[in-house]
């Protein structure tokens, strides 16, 4: 089912990312994966290879995970847009309204207990909430899609630690809680509503020249 949605979406024109795009960035690893990670949109590297992480971010994802016990083929990677914003500036609300029906798909089909999302644009968008990284980061929700309740877990984009490095303990510290929330031996805080067809606004990131 997966791989149909994958092939469904490579044809995707529902807004004007398509023009640009080398390439549909669906996302890549486990399908059945008990974690999913989810970030902004594909940089420069990504839209040429057709995966996402795969610059530096990426390689610093792969170190992260390795720290506790993983590899991407544990795990599945995605974002909130499957196409390259021109330039890799922020996701626009219309662009995030029209991609959103693919992630949500995504997430019905591997059906994960954990998304961890990387930064604002995937954490505001998966939560519904308006309330930044830097507030929420490291502290698990409850969510429901449908009938499917799923953790959602903010962590700021491995991108953030190449533009500071003291941001690599903040990050190496909430990864470090990932396999406890696996297990479900942390208690999610108090579950989020979560709109049908969020629509969060978009903030501008420091994440730029293909690094995603």
């Amino acid at each position: 089912m997966l791989d149909a949605l994958r092939t469904e979406a490579s044809a995707c024109t529902r807004c004007r990312l398509h023009e640009g795009r080398t390439q549909v960035v669906f996302g890549n690893g486990n399908p059945n994966a008990d974690l999913m990670f989810v970030g902004e949109a594909p940089g420069f590297h990504e839209d040429q290879q057709g995966i996402p992480f795969v610059g530096q971010a990426g390689k610093l994802l792969d170190r992260l995970l390795a720290g506790i016990g993983l590899t991407r083929a544990d795990v599945f990677v995605a974002n909130t847009l499957k196409c390259r914003p021109p330039g890799n500036r922020d996701p626009m609300p219309d662009e995030k309204h029209e991609c959103e029906p693919w992630l949500f798909r995504q997430i019905e089909l591997i059906r994960p207990k954990v998304i961890a999302t990387l930064g604002n644009h995937a954490t505001k968008q998966l939560t519904g909430k308006e309330t930044g990284i830097t507030r929420v980061h490291g502290q698990p929700q409850q969510v429901t899609y449908g009938s499917m309740p799923v953790t959602i877990y903010p962590i700021y984009h491995p991108a953030a630690a190449l533009y500071t490095p003291a941001m690599l303990k903040v990050l190496e510290e909430d990864f470090a809680r990932i396999p406890a929330l696996l297990k479900r031996e942390i208690a999610p805080v108090i579950p989020l509503p979560v709109p049908a067809e969020p629509e969060p606004e978009p903030e501008p990131v420091a994440v730029q020249l293909g690094l995603f």
